[in-house]
């Protein structure tokens, strides 16, 4: 495994591994690091996450009790927190990997020696917006509407896209979906079936670089992906209601597109278009 490298190269007794507890395959790492571990994870009472700091090790873990919620770091009798409603980017710990995420910063800056004001001090003031961090889960305001702009292009970063536009209100949820082409085909597949259940209309989207394929092929794998998944579903909008809606396709003229699906009987396709261009 690639990124265990990394972890097999910590300096020793000085230096620190940060690994997430939750991930069995992660954690078991610690056994290759010839430094120090600090465990990261949510839910403290992971069994990896009581042993480690009953051995006097660091972890760092979330306290929803404490202010509204709170990113905690812990060794021996000592403790600080950050709570999340001062972390813009979790929008008050709403978004779930962008919390772990949090977890993860806090246990490298505090294992290479920051202070912990700084370490506050930086989670306040950090913009995660289209200049700073381009694709990476970039919040903007068009015309009403909240647009998101993100690269995750892998099966489990869609469900955390998805997990986390559910959290936030919306009447309606519209997605433009792209694919690497350096991605197995049957992951392909999956990240456009992963948000189908979740938005109301699916665009999809040919990018300009294609990684190895040919012309045309990771667009026929989001097609088919989506042409399987258009079963007749319960619609948002009438949610309510028992009646389902079935989905339906519309061809898109540009040539960078290929269908548009929707639930609703008025196309979707001309904001999702500028979106893609945008």
């Amino acid at each position: 495994m690639l990124k265990r490298v990394i972890v097999q190269n910590v300096t020793p007794k000085e230096g620190y591994a940060v690994l997430n507890a939750a991930d069995p395959i992660v954690a078991a790492m610690a056994d290759t690091c010839p430094g120090k571990v600090i465990y990261f994870a949510a839910d403290r009472r992971l069994g990896v996450m009581t042993e480690h700091r009953a051995l006097g090790g660091r972890i760092v873990y979330v306290d929803e009790a404490l202010e509204g919620g709170s990113v905690v770091a812990t060794e021996g009798n000592w403790r600080g927190h950050v709570p999340l409603a001062d972390v813009p980017i979790t929008r008050n710990g709403s978004i779930g990997f962008r919390v772990e995420n949090v977890m993860a910063a806090v246990a490298a800056a505090w294992g290479a020696g920051l202070k912990w004001d700084a370490i506050r001090s930086g989670l306040a003031s950090f913009v995660n917006d289209a200049h700073n961090a381009p694709g990476r889960f970039n919040v903007m305001d068009y015309r009403g509407a909240t647009v998101i702009a993100d690269y995750g292009h892998n099966p489990d970063a869609m469900r955390a896209l998805v997990a986390a536009v559910e959290a936030m209100p919306a009447k309606r949820r519209s997605v433009v979906i792209s694919g690497a082409g350096d991605r197995r085909d049957e992951d392909i597949r999956d990240q456009t079936v992963i948000p189908g259940a979740a938005f109301d209309d699916v665009l999809l989207y040919q990018d300009a670089a294609q990684r190895g394929r040919a012309d045309g092929e990771v667009m026929a794998l989001l097609r088919r992906a989506c042409r399987a998944r258009a079963a007749p579903r319960t619609s948002r909008r009438s949610a309510a209601s028992s009646s389902p809606s079935t989905p339906r396709w519309r061809g898109c003229n540009r040539a960078t597109c290929a269908w548009c699906w929707s639930t609703s009987g008025r196309s979707a396709r001309a904001p999702a278009r500028r979106i893609a261009e945008g």
